[in-house]
């Protein structure tokens, strides 16, 4: 099995057809469901959260078989996983694709689990210290996009979860807890 750094590639990765878009519409799905889960596990695996259209992305080619995705098709594969809430162009141009491995109620959950684990209930803590602290190494929340952490963290103070303290600079934003 073909290997990206330390992501197992799936089958699929290695046939010519799937490189390009199918004309049958039966096939089409299955490739593009294939394509969509193969984006969603790889970006998990190795924590993307934007995938540029005008950048190398290393999904979208396959040297060893001498394919590469056009654009009509990575238009298509990340379109399809905006229509299924999966990801958002960032931009008007659709240049820019913010991929949402866990949906924003489901990074919600994992903050709310993140904190009782720690026991972090009625503390608070710096949005830096969610993303980057001692006690988010090794969690998925390690490194999250920011403005993916700032929806989940609304999202949980229009719930009464939580109350997010605007700093004078993003770096000193602050959350208190009360779960």
């Amino acid at each position: 099995m073909q290997k990206l750094g330390e992501f197992k590639l799936p089958h699929f990765f290695n046939y010519p057809p799937y490189f390009t878009l199918q004309p049958v519409r039966d096939t089409r799905e299955k490739q593009v469901q294939l394509w969509k889960e193969l984006i969603i596990e790889y970006c998990r695996a190795q924590k993307v959260f934007i995938i540029g259209l005008e950048e190398d992305f290393p999904l979208f080619s396959n040297c060893a078989i001498e394919r590469s995705l056009s654009h009509e098709a990575r238009v298509a594969f990340l379109s399809a996983l905006v229509s299924d809430g999966r990801a958002e162009w960032t931009d008007k141009g659709h240049k820019k694709c913010l991929i949402l491995w866990h949906r924003i109620q489901e990074w919600a959950d994992l903050i709310v689990h993140f904190v009782k684990e720690n026991g972090l209930e009625d503390n608070v803590m710096t949005v830096e210290e969610i993303r980057s602290g001692t006690e988010s190494r090794g969690t998925e929340l390690y490194g999250i996009d920011r403005s993916v952490l700032m929806r989940a963290l609304k999202l949980l103070e229009h719930k009464g979860k939580l109350v997010i303290f605007k700093g004078t600079s993003t770096d000193d934003e602050g959350v208190k807890f009360s779960l």
